[in-house]
């Protein structure tokens, strides 16, 4: 199995009102928040981003850390899995010029909505059912997202990762290491159906053929 490794480690950190999400979050503010709609993306914060829009200072500090790690130049190819508007993909353009990137969103919203110069390159389809053959790209990249399926969805989209990936993959998860932690988690979350103790996620991992990269999201 991969490493456990933070590559995230310059995405700038936001400061979260967990408890007050706690007391506040209704069932139906998660079922809105699991439509992935103009709701989540651009609606009220309650139901999700609260406005989702390009700013280079979120995913530019990222690059250089992939860039590093996984050897990419402008000849590799790259796949995002739960690409949203194709902010990530954007930069890794942008800051490896001749990359070949593609993104593969549950939301016809975020799509339709996707940065300008990354359209030609996003589609609506479903993590555990990737449209791509084996071994299509070198590294694919799923950032918080596959947490968002049930159990057994979840282990379906991780063997699509590493059947399409030939050289590399990354992915983090919403996850706790104490009871604090997951009590943190349970307040904030919106969108995860799937949520582990890391130690459970790593044996979910190895049984499901997983051997890429990974690392938590944890409020």
């Amino acid at each position: 199995m991969g490493q456990e490794i933070d590559l995230l480690v310059h995405y700038p950190r936001t400061r979260r009102n967990v408890d007050e999400r706690g007391q506040v979050k209704t069932a139906d503010d998660q079922r809105i928040a699991r439509q992935f709609g103009r709701e989540f993306f651009d609606g009220d914060r309650r139901h999700g981003y609260g406005g989702f829009n390009y700013n280079p200072r979120f995913w530019q500090p990222v690059i250089p850390t992939l860039r590093d790690w996984f050897g990419l130049t402008g000849s590799s190819s790259l796949l995002d899995v739960g690409c949203a508007k194709g902010f990530m993909l954007h930069d890794l353009a942008q800051l490896i010029p001749g990359i070949t990137v593609q993104g593969i969103d549950i939301s016809p919203y975020a799509i339709e909505h996707a940065v300008e110069d990354m359209k030609p390159h996003v589609q609506v389809a479903d993590a555990e059912a990737l449209p791509f053959s084996d071994k299509s790209f070198d590294v694919v990249i799923a950032i918080n997202t596959i947490h968002n399926l049930a159990r057994d969805e979840c282990a379906l989209a991780l063997r699509e990762i590493a059947r399409v990936a030939s050289k590399g993959a990354f992915v983090t998860v919403d996850a706790y290491r104490s009871e604090d932690e997951r009590e943190r988690m349970m307040a904030w979350n919106l969108t995860a159906q799937t949520i582990m103790h890391v130690d459970e996620w790593k044996v979910f991992f190895a049984q499901n053929g997983y051997d890429g990269d990974y690392y938590w999201f944890i409020p």
